[in-house]
């Protein structure tokens, strides 16, 4: 899904009310109701909204999506923005990869392009992913695995990423608000993403369109710490003003 202006607006009258009639989100934006119950389908699909009888309210912020349903959505944007990071990369890197499907596609644009990296993750499918490449050494944390994504946290995971510095972060995000609060589901993960921040030379945030305006419940940080970010669409002016501000570099992919 492409996000276009309207959809935007959908969104912001939504957090600013907690619930918006189709009748009344179609009379203050001059569209029918067709349009907007069409619009919000979209958003519902990108798990943006969640649609109730007559109206919309914002998504789940508690828990995040099955781990099978986010791989299998914007694959082609993510695929491209992998490989916009790809060629930000130089051979003979040293990276930490965090938790999320567009890591992974990371992982796999830099498998087949580059030699001699050295990679840190507490993500299982990255490992597994980096390790068919026999010119890399992949580094995976201690830690608990989490059954539903495999990604790794906790206390052991934070004691490993801590003995690194390493030249490249490159960090997933489940949500990015428009006072560019970055947002996710776990504290844990949370957690060890920071750590990563902590603990790099650069920064790099991988985000899908999907991610601006969507809501969770936990904060991992603010989108002016990192160096540049990495997405398939123009991000809404408010985050786009908080880049240039902050003087955050902003890669849109050439899909």
């Amino acid at each position: 899904m492409s996000r276009s202006p309207r959809h935007d607006k959908i969104l912001q009258l939504v957090r600013e009310n907690g619930f918006m009639p189709i009748e009344e989100l179609a009379r203050l934006l001059d569209v029918t109701p067709q349009t907007i119950r069409r619009d919000i389908n979209q958003l519902c699909e990108a798990n943006l909204l969640r649609r109730y009888h007559g109206g919309a309210a914002l998504g789940n912020s508690v828990e995040n999506e099955d781990y099978f349903a986010r791989k299998g959505k914007f694959q082609s944007e993510k695929a491209h923005i992998a490989d916009m990071i790809a060629r930000s990369i130089p051979d003979h890197a040293s990276l930490f990869m965090s938790i999320g499907t567009t890591i992974e596609a990371v992982a796999q644009a830099l498998t087949a392009t580059h030699k001699g990296l050295r990679v840190i993750t507490n993500n299982i499918h990255v490992a597994s992913i980096m390790s068919t490449n026999p010119d890399f050494t992949a580094m995976i944390t201690s830690g608990t695995v989490r059954a539903s994504d495999g990604g790794i946290t906790g206390v052991a995971t934070l004691d490993f990423i801590n003995q690194f510095k390493v030249d490249y972060a490159i960090i997933g995000v489940s949500g990015i608000e428009s006072d560019g609060s970055l947002l996710d589901f776990d504290y844990r993960e949370v957690r060890v993403a920071q750590a990563m921040m902590n603990n790099a030379r650069h920064r790099y945030l991988a985000a899908d369109h999907s991610k601006f305006g969507r809501n969770a419940l936990v904060r991992m940080g603010h989108i002016s710490e990192f160096h540049t970010v990495f997405t398939d669409s123009m991000p809404p002016e408010p985050v786009s003003k908080l880049l240039e501000e902050h003087s955050v570099r902003l890669v849109l992919s050439e899909a």
